[in-house]
Protein backbone atom coordinates (compact mmCIF):
# COMPACT_ATOMS: atom_id res chain seq x y z
CA UNK A 1 0.00 0.00 0.00
CA UNK A 2 1.32 3.50 -0.86
CA UNK A 3 1.84 6.12 1.80
CA UNK A 4 -1.48 7.91 1.10
CA UNK A 5 -3.77 7.31 4.08
CA UNK A 6 -1.15 5.23 5.84
CA UNK A 7 1.01 8.31 6.11
CA UNK A 8 2.23 8.93 9.63
CA UNK A 9 0.75 12.13 11.05
CA UNK A 10 4.14 13.32 12.25
CA UNK A 11 5.39 13.59 8.65
CA UNK A 12 8.65 11.72 8.85
CA UNK A 13 10.13 14.07 6.23
CA UNK A 14 10.14 16.81 8.86
CA UNK A 15 12.48 16.99 11.78
CA UNK A 16 10.53 16.85 15.07
CA UNK A 17 11.67 20.36 16.02
CA UNK A 18 10.43 21.79 12.70
CA UNK A 19 7.16 19.83 12.99
CA UNK A 20 6.63 21.18 16.48
CA UNK A 21 7.41 24.71 15.29
CA UNK A 22 4.82 24.43 12.50
CA UNK A 23 2.18 23.09 14.89
CA UNK A 24 3.12 25.59 17.57
CA UNK A 25 2.83 28.66 15.34
CA UNK A 26 -0.64 27.60 14.16
CA UNK A 27 -2.92 27.47 17.22
CA UNK A 28 -5.67 25.68 15.25
CA UNK A 29 -3.21 22.93 14.34
CA UNK A 30 -1.63 22.64 17.79
CA UNK A 31 -4.46 20.29 18.78
CA UNK A 32 -2.81 17.67 16.56
CA UNK A 33 0.22 17.27 18.83
CA UNK A 34 -1.29 14.35 20.84
CA UNK A 35 -1.84 12.49 17.55
CA UNK A 36 1.66 13.02 16.14
CA UNK A 37 2.57 9.33 16.20
CA UNK A 38 -0.74 7.95 14.87
CA UNK A 39 -1.47 6.86 11.33
CA UNK A 40 -3.66 9.29 9.44
CA UNK A 41 -6.11 6.47 8.68
CA UNK A 42 -6.83 6.25 12.42
CA UNK A 43 -7.79 9.92 12.75
CA UNK A 44 -11.21 11.52 12.37
CA UNK A 45 -12.04 13.40 9.17
CA UNK A 46 -11.45 16.75 10.84
CA UNK A 47 -8.13 15.64 12.30
CA UNK A 48 -7.13 14.24 8.91
CA UNK A 49 -7.92 17.60 7.26
CA UNK A 50 -5.76 19.40 9.80
CA UNK A 51 -2.90 16.92 9.29
CA UNK A 52 -3.10 17.51 5.55
CA UNK A 53 -2.93 21.26 6.07
CA UNK A 54 -0.09 20.90 8.59
CA UNK A 55 1.82 18.75 6.08
CA UNK A 56 1.34 21.45 3.45
CA UNK A 57 2.69 24.07 5.87
CA UNK A 58 5.84 22.12 6.75
CA UNK A 59 7.69 23.59 3.78
CA UNK A 60 6.47 27.11 4.65
CA UNK A 61 5.01 27.68 1.18
CA UNK A 62 4.11 31.14 -0.06
CA UNK A 63 1.22 29.65 -2.08
CA UNK A 64 -1.34 27.11 -0.87
CA UNK A 65 -3.87 25.56 -3.25
CA UNK A 66 -6.80 24.16 -1.27
CA UNK A 67 -9.45 22.09 -3.03
CA UNK A 68 -12.69 22.28 -1.07
CA UNK A 69 -10.83 22.20 2.25
CA UNK A 70 -13.90 22.22 4.50
CA UNK A 71 -16.21 19.75 2.76
CA UNK A 72 -17.80 17.39 5.26
CA UNK A 73 -16.44 19.17 8.33
CA UNK A 74 -18.48 20.32 11.29
CA UNK A 75 -19.26 24.07 11.60
CA UNK A 76 -16.75 24.64 14.42
CA UNK A 77 -13.87 23.13 12.48
CA UNK A 78 -14.95 24.99 9.31
CA UNK A 79 -14.84 28.26 11.24
CA UNK A 80 -11.47 27.42 12.76
CA UNK A 81 -9.97 26.55 9.39
CA UNK A 82 -11.26 29.77 7.81
CA UNK A 83 -9.76 31.69 10.74
CA UNK A 84 -6.47 29.92 10.03
CA UNK A 85 -6.71 30.69 6.31
CA UNK A 86 -7.24 34.38 7.14
CA UNK A 87 -4.28 34.27 9.54
CA UNK A 88 -2.08 32.74 6.84
CA UNK A 89 -3.19 35.32 4.27
CA UNK A 90 -2.53 38.13 6.74
CA UNK A 91 1.00 36.74 7.21
CA UNK A 92 1.69 36.94 3.49
CA UNK A 93 0.69 33.51 2.20
CA UNK A 94 -1.36 33.38 -0.98
CA UNK A 95 -4.24 30.91 -0.90
CA UNK A 96 -6.24 29.61 -3.84
CA UNK A 97 -9.39 27.95 -2.55
CA UNK A 98 -11.86 26.04 -4.70
CA UNK A 99 -15.35 25.75 -3.28
CA UNK A 100 -18.92 25.16 -4.36
CA UNK A 101 -20.10 26.78 -1.13
CA UNK A 102 -20.73 30.44 -1.87
CA UNK A 103 -20.88 31.60 1.77
CA UNK A 104 -17.34 30.25 2.11
CA UNK A 105 -16.27 31.92 -1.12
CA UNK A 106 -17.26 35.29 0.32
CA UNK A 107 -14.58 34.83 2.99
CA UNK A 108 -11.98 35.24 0.26
CA UNK A 109 -10.55 38.59 -0.81
CA UNK A 110 -11.14 37.92 -4.49
CA UNK A 111 -13.46 35.57 -6.39
CA UNK A 112 -13.04 33.97 -9.78
CA UNK A 113 -16.40 32.44 -10.59
CA UNK A 114 -16.35 29.61 -13.12
CA UNK A 115 -19.14 27.86 -14.99
CA UNK A 116 -18.53 25.02 -17.42
CA UNK A 117 -14.85 25.94 -17.63
CA UNK A 118 -15.45 29.61 -18.42
CA UNK A 119 -14.76 32.60 -16.21
CA UNK A 120 -18.01 34.38 -15.43
CA UNK A 121 -16.46 37.00 -13.17
CA UNK A 122 -13.23 38.01 -11.44
CA UNK A 123 -14.06 40.44 -8.63
CA UNK A 124 -14.35 40.98 -4.89
CA UNK A 125 -17.33 39.67 -2.91
CA UNK A 126 -18.63 43.25 -2.53
CA UNK A 127 -18.27 43.87 -6.27
CA UNK A 128 -20.19 40.65 -6.96
CA UNK A 129 -23.16 41.80 -4.90
CA UNK A 130 -23.03 45.31 -6.33
CA UNK A 131 -22.78 44.09 -9.93
CA UNK A 132 -25.74 41.72 -9.63
CA UNK A 133 -27.87 43.57 -7.10
CA UNK A 134 -28.28 40.30 -5.23
CA UNK A 135 -28.61 40.02 -1.47
CA UNK A 136 -26.22 37.09 -1.08
CA UNK A 137 -23.47 35.30 -2.96
CA UNK A 138 -25.64 32.33 -3.98
CA UNK A 139 -28.20 34.61 -5.61
CA UNK A 140 -25.43 36.66 -7.21
CA UNK A 141 -23.80 33.59 -8.76
CA UNK A 142 -27.16 32.41 -10.08
CA UNK A 143 -27.80 35.89 -11.52
CA UNK A 144 -24.48 35.70 -13.38
CA UNK A 145 -25.38 32.25 -14.74
CA UNK A 146 -28.84 33.46 -15.83
CA UNK A 147 -27.32 36.51 -17.54
CA UNK A 148 -24.75 34.36 -19.33
CA UNK A 149 -27.44 31.87 -20.42
CA UNK A 150 -29.59 34.73 -21.77
CA UNK A 151 -26.57 36.22 -23.57
CA UNK A 152 -25.69 32.89 -25.19
CA UNK A 153 -29.24 32.22 -26.35
CA UNK A 154 -29.99 29.61 -23.69
CA UNK A 155 -27.12 27.28 -24.60
CA UNK A 156 -25.83 25.50 -21.52
CA UNK A 157 -24.23 22.13 -20.99
CA UNK A 158 -26.00 21.59 -17.69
Amino acid sequence: MGRGRRQIARQDVAEPAHRDAVLGEQPRLRALSPYAEQLVQDLSGGQESRVSLAAALVGRPSLLVLDEPTVGLDPVLRRDLWDLFRHLADRGHSLVVSSHVMDEATRCDRLVLLREGHVLADLTPAELLERTGAVDADAAFLALIDAETARSGGRSAS
